[in-house]
C-alpha cells in the first residue's frame, strides 16, 4: 500500500470518527476522536477472535508510518503556524515573562522531578531502570502539547489572561522540550562522553535561540511579501509557502522549526501586522485557510494516537507503572509550576488558583508519544511507551473533559 493509499485510509477514518462525534457524541473533536478510535481498536481486537482481517489491517497502516517523523518533522510545523496565528499577540507580550519562564524553566524542573520521581517509583515495582532513562522519559512527557491545550481551551471558558498563559506556554514549551530530549538523548545513547557543559549550552542556544531568529526573519519576509501584493489566492500560499520552505531551512540548519513556526506565525498574525499586510478579504480568507489546516490535522493526529494502542507491549507491571505515574506527573507539574506563579502572581494580578487550572490544563499529547517512540530498545522504549501512553490518554479524555468543570468549580469563568 502506498503513502496516497494510507493518507486516504486515514483521511475517510478520520471524516467518518468525526462525523460519528459530531452527530452522536458531540465532545470536542480532540476528545471524541481519540475515545472513539480507541473504542473501534478494542473493537477490533475483540473481533479478531473470529476473523483477523481488520485487525492485521489496521496494524499494517500504523506500521507503515514513523509516528515520529509524520508528527515532528511534517505536521507540528503546520500546527503550531495555524495556533500561532489565531493568537492573540498583544495579550502574549502581557504574560510574556512568566510563559518564558514556565516554557524553559518549568521544563527543566519538571523533567528533574518527573525522572526522579519515575526512578524510585519503578524502583518500588521491582523495575530497574538506570536514572538517566528515567530523566529522558521525564524530558519527554513535560512539555504540554499545544495541539490538544487549543482545542480544548476554546471551549473551556477560562479567564483570557489563563488562558494565554496556557497557550503561550504549550506554544513554546515543546520546542524547549524536544531539545532538552535530544539533548539527554545524546548522553544517555553513549555520545555523552564527548559531551560537555559547554556542547550542552551551544546545543541550546544554536536551537532554541537560532529557531527564534529564523522565525522573526520568516514572519517579517512574509509580512513584506503580503503588503505588496492584494491578491488573496497569492497570499494564503505565500503563508503555506512560508511554513513549508521554512520548516526545509530549519531542518538544514538544524535549529528548532517548531519554535520558528511559532514566531513566524505569532509576527504574520499580529494585530497591527495583519492591518498593514492584508485586505479584510484576504485576513478571512488565511485564517479560514488555517483553520481548515488546523482541524484536519488535528483530526488525523489524534485518530492516530488512538491506533498507536497496537504497538504498546502492555505487560501488566508497566500498565501499573503508567497508572501509578499519572499523579506523579501532575503532582509535578504543580511544583514546577508554583515557583513561577508565586514570582510573578501580584505583579500580573493572576488570577486565583493560577497553578490548578494550568496544572489539570495543561495537556500531554501526540508530542510525547512520538518522542518515546524514538526511544531505542536498551533505553526501555516499551515501559516508556506504556507509561507515556497512559498519561497522554489520562490527559486527553479525563482532564480534558474536567477543565471545564474545574473552571466553574473554582468561579473563574
Amino acid at each position: 500500500m502506498d503513502y496516497f493509499a494510507i493518507t486516504s485510509v486515514l483521511v475517510f477514518i478520520s471524516a467518518l470518527f468525526g462525523y460519528i462525534n459530531a452527530r452522536f457524541i458531540k465532545l470536542p473533536n480532540t476528545i471524541g476522536l481519540t475515545l472513539i478510535t480507541i473504542i473501534f481498536t478494542l473493537a477490533v481486537f475483540a473481533l479478531s477472535y473470529f476473523d483477523d482481517t481488520l485487525l492485521r489491517a489496521e496494524r499494517f497502516i500504523i506500521s507503515s508510518i514513523d509516528f515520529k517523523v509524520v508528527l515532528l518533522d511534517i505536521m507540528l510545523s503546520f500546527l503550531l503556524f495555524a495556533g500561532a496565528l489565531h493568537t492573540d499577540l498583544q495579550k502574549l507580550r502581557e504574560q510574556g515573562w512568566p510563559v518564558l519562564v514556565f516554557a524553559t524553566f518549568g521544563v527543566l524542573v519538571s523533567t528533574f522531578l518527573v525522572g526522579t520521581g519515575v526512578y524510585y517509583l519503578l524502583m518500588l515495582l521491582g523495575l530497574q531502570v538506570e536514572f538517566i532513562y528515567c530523566l529522558l522519559f521525564g524530558a519527554l512527557i513535560s512539555p504540554t502539547d499545544p495541539i490538544a491545550v487549543l482545542g480544548i481551551l476554546k471551549k473551556a471558558g477560562a479567564p483570557k489572561k489563563l488562558e494565554i498563559k496556557i497557550v503561550g506556554e504549550s506554544l513554546f514549551n515543546d520546542g524547549v522540550g524536544v531539545v532538552i530530549f535530544l539533548t539527554i538523548f545524546g548522553l544517555a545513547s553513549g555520545s555523552g562522553n564527548s559531551f560537555s557543559f559547554h556542547d550542552i549550552l551551544e546545543l541550546f542556544a544554536v536551537e532554541v535561540f537560532g529557531g527564534l531568529l529564523l522565525g522573526l526573519f520568516l514572519g517579517w519576509l512574509t509580512f513584506r511579501l503580503l503588503k505588496r501584493i492584494d491578491d488573496y489566492n497569492i497570499e494564503v500560499i505565500i503563508t503555506l509557502a512560508t511554513v513549508m520552505t521554512g520548516t526545509l531551512i530549519a531542518t538544514h540548519l538544524h535549529v528548532s522549526a517548531p519554535l520558528a513556526m511559532v514566531v513566524a506565525g505569532l509576527f504574520v498574525g499580529g494585530n497591527k501586522i495583519r492591518k498593514q499586510s492584508m485586505s479584510e478579504l484576504t485576513e478571512d480568507y488565511v485564517d479560514k485557510f488555517w483553520e481548515l489546516i488546523d482541524i484536519l490535522l488535528n483530526t488525523i493526529l489524534f485518530v492516530l494516537i488512538g491506533m498507536e494502542i497496537l504497538v504498546l507491549d502492555s505487560k501488566p507491571i508497566y500498565v501499573y507503572a503508567g497508572l501509578l505515574a499519572i499523579p506523579l506527573g501532575l503532582i509535578c507539574r504543580y511544583l514546577s509550576l508554583i515557583g513561577p506563579v508565586l514570582l510573578f502572581r501580584k505583579r500580573l494580578d493572576f488570577v486565583p488558583n493560577t497553578a490548578v487550572i494550568m496544572t489539570w490544563g495543561g495537556l500531554r499529547g501526540g508530542i510525547s508519544i512520538a518522542l518515546a517512540l524514538g526511544l531505542t530498545e536498551a533505553m526501555e522504549r516499551d515501559l516508556f511507551l506504556v507509561i507515556t501512553y497512559c498519561i497522554v490518554i489520562f490527559s486527553i479524555l479525563v482532564q480534558g473533559l474536567t477543565v471545564e468543570k474545574l473552571i466553574k468549580k473554582l468561579q473563574l469563568k
